[in-house]
């Protein structure tokens, strides 16, 4: 049965799991959603936070808050492998992600969404893989689950704000912002978004066989177009967190509809899913069983 994995990053995270789960739960986004709160330990360490399992509609979810409680993790420091590991370990078979953004495009504006198909990795300092101890390279051309993301597309006349159906998504490690050059550098690349969370977890996500989609909210123009003259540094700064706000309630209302449309896409399998199935390299006799039984539930289907 397929459950659906949310990923709630900068605004979303906290917005989300606002609530739910709690003992004296009141109605959040989803309306009045009970859920349980589990902690689930991985080969990989701790995930950021407590994974919230719930149904919306008929369809399993677990959230998960990106950066923890209260925003303390920043984005190089998060655990990308301990929070893809547990979502496939309680059952999850497809994620949707999200993430805040600067935008690279004049007609990508602050307070649209945008549903990416492509990736610019600029990461260094993050572990990239789960597969230190065999050789495991998965196919990776389209980062973003073709049927996930038409399905967000799909979904985008729930909202009342212009919704990007495509648009290319550079990685960059931070966590302090481009400089005026390297965003300039970005847009030439042919970049349309700037954040900092995508990645690993796009490419972990496709190691673990789940179909993996995300929702970005542009808070601002990255520092390739200045802001008004006008505008002080407290009065940029209330901008920019106002437009967040605005972009999250867009993207509550998107996932909401997409999980509600689930049905539509639940038995619809994605190239995801069988991502491993010619990715293993290395002789399978010479994998040691311990191998074996660190990577878990990533392997098990095939060793």
């Amino acid at each position: 049965m397929a459950m659906v994995g949310i990923i709630g990053g900068s605004g979303l995270g906290d917005a989300l799991c606002e609530q739910t789960g709690s003992p004296n739960a009141k109605d959040g986004v989803w309306g009045p959603l009970q859920g349980q709160r589990v902690r689930i330990d991985t080969p990989f360490g701790k995930p950021s936070d407590e994974i919230i399992q719930a149904q919306w509609k008929g369809t399993p979810v677990a959230l998960l808050n990106r950066h923890g409680p209260g925003h303390l993790i920043h984005p190089s420091m998060v655990n990308y492998r301990a929070n893809i590991y547990a979502l496939k370990a309680i059952g999850c078979t497809h994620v949707i992600a999200s993430g805040a953004v600067g935008s690279l495009r004049e007609d990508i504006a602050p307070k649209h969404l945008a549903i990416p198909d492509q990736i610019i990795d600029k990461t260094y300092r993050r572990v990239g893989t789960f597969f230190d101890t065999l050789a495991a390279h998965v196919e990776f051309a389209l980062p973003f689950c073709p049927v996930l993301r038409q399905h967000l597309v799909n979904c985008a006349g729930a909202v009342k704000t212009t919704v990007h159906g495509g648009g290319t998504y550079v990685c960059m490690e931070g966590p302090a912002f481009s400089t005026r050059a390297e965003s300039e550098m970005h847009r030439s690349w042919g970049g349309d978004l700037i954040g900092m969370t995508l990645m690993p977890e796009a490419k972990l996500a496709r190691e673990a066989e789940l179909a993996y989609a995300a929702v970005l909210l542009p808070s601002d123009y990255d520092c390739w177009r200045p802001a008004p003259a006008s505008l002080d540094k407290h009065e940029l700064l209330k901008e920019i967190i106002g437009n967040l706000t605005e972009a999250t309630a867009n993207a509550i209302t998107l996932i909401r509809a997409a999980i509600e449309r689930f049905g539509e896409i639940s038995d619809t399998p994605s190239p995801a899913h069988s991502a491993l199935e010619m990715a293993i390299w290395s002789n399978r006799a010479l994998i040691p069983a311990a191998t074996k039984q660190h990577l878990g539930v990533l392997v098990e289907k095939y060793l």
